[in-house]
């Protein structure tokens, strides 16, 4: 009996490393996105932190329309990188879990 929870104990301590691991390489991933018209292009990593903002000469006259898209295009590039960062944290985690009857549906 003891040796199965310690097992499992040093099971979920791999895990916790391993997304520890995972979250610290999702800064290395890139997400790029560009408005539909390529005025605008942000980049920022899987852990959503961002990196670059390149804005075309023609959007700096106009301070609502340069708000706009910074607006629409930063959500985009966040909801991709929340999809990324999200499939990655869940692959490791359930690679992690114990093999409990049942788990498994949960990560469907």
């Amino acid at each position: 009996m003891f040796g199965d929870i310690m097992g499992m104990m040093g099971k979920l301590k791999e895990t916790q490393e391993k997304v520890k691991a995972t979250k610290e390489r999702l800064n290395t991933v890139l997400i790029d996105e560009t408005s539909s018209d390529g005025k605008l292009k942000v980049t920022l990593t899987a852990n959503r932190e961002i990196k670059s903002i390149e804005i075309n000469d023609s959007l700096m006259k106009d301070k609502e329309q340069l708000e706009d898209y910074l607006v629409l295009t930063l959500n985009k590039a966040i909801e991709k990188a929340t999809n990324v960062n999200e499939a990655e944290l869940a692959a490791v985690a359930k690679d992690g879990m114990p093999n409990i009857p049942g788990m498994d549906s949960l990560f469907k």
